[in-house]
This record gives structure tokens, C-alpha cells and sequence, in this order.
């Protein structure tokens, strides 16, 4: 996927991104992304989330990266990971997503709705395959006792 990139449109493509979805105040999206969201829901019956961070593998972009969506202001993709060294191995990560979230968006995060993984080369047709391994939340132990079972 060397042709891959996360910044073009027709070349955003990546091999590996967990999707994560969140819930906030709406009366916040701009004038775009607010005509985005509703002809989501005239199209499909459902609105566009209020955010959606991304962690992705990026042939081309720095792990620690955050990029924009070439489509609307409210998904942003974190690189984890870049270019081809690490193929073929088995990796774990261990992110603190509520920082990541306000790096991502400069705004605490509202309710965590919806999680996704996703193997993506439609723009490139290049072939991708990743495994996907268990994706666990587990509150900070400084958070644990205020906020039983809520990661955010």
C-alpha cells in the first residue's frame, strides 16, 4: 500500500484503523459539517457521529501524526504506526484515548457509541490484510473508583 495516503482523497487508504465513534453537542458542527450530517440522515437515516478519532497504520505519515479527514472536520485519524519495517508481526498497543481525543480535537470527549476495525485499500486497489486482536477499555486505576466502568 506505498501508494496510500491518508492527506488525498483519491489515496486514503490504510491497512489497519480502529474506529473509534463519540457522541457530543451537535450545535457545534460547522455550517458543512452540520449539511454533511443531514444529508446523512436523508440518505442513509442516520446522522454523521459528532466525532470520530481514527488509529491508523499510514504508509507515508510520522507514528504520532494526527491528519484531517479529507471529507469533514470531524474525524481525525492518529498514526500509530508507519511504513513497511513492522509487517508481519504481531503488535499490541496501549493508548490513553481520552488524551488522544483532545489532542485529536482539542475537547474532552463525550460518550464513546461505537467502535470499529477496518482493512481499507478501495482507493489504491492495493492488497491489504490485517488480523485484528481483542480492542479492551480499561479506566486510568487514578479514575477507576470516581468513575466505575466509564474510560472516559
Amino acid at each position: 500500500m506505498s501508494e496510500a495516503d491518508l492527506l488525498q482523497r483519491d489515496k486514503a487508504d490504510a491497512a489497519v484503523r480502529v474506529v473509534l465513534v463519540f457522541d457530543g453537542d451537535r450545535s457545534r458542527f460547522s455550517a458543512r459539517d452540520a449539511a454533511l450530517s443531514e444529508l446523512s440522515r436523508a440518505v442513509v437515516g442516520e446522522e454523521l457521529p459528532y466525532a470520530t478519532l481514527m488509529y491508523v497504520w499510514s504508509s507515508k505519515r510520522a507514528p504520532g501524526t494526527v491528519l484531517p479527514s479529507t471529507r469533514t472536520s470531524r474525524i481525525r485519524k492518529l498514526v500509530v504506526e508507519s511504513g513497511p519495517q513492522r509487517l508481519g508481526q504481531w503488535l499490541e498497543y496501549e493508548r490513553d484515548v481520552r488524551a488522544d481525543y483532545v489532542r485529536a480535537f482539542g475537547e474532552a470527549p463525550g460518550a464513546l457509541v461505537g467502535v470499529g476495525i477496518m482493512t481499507d485499500s478501495d482507493n489504491t486497489r492495493a492488497k491489504a490484510r490485517a488480523r485484528y486482536g481483542p480492542v479492551r477499555f480499561v479506566a486510568p486505576e487514578s479514575d477507576a473508583r470516581q468513575r466505575p466502568g466509564n474510560p472516559f
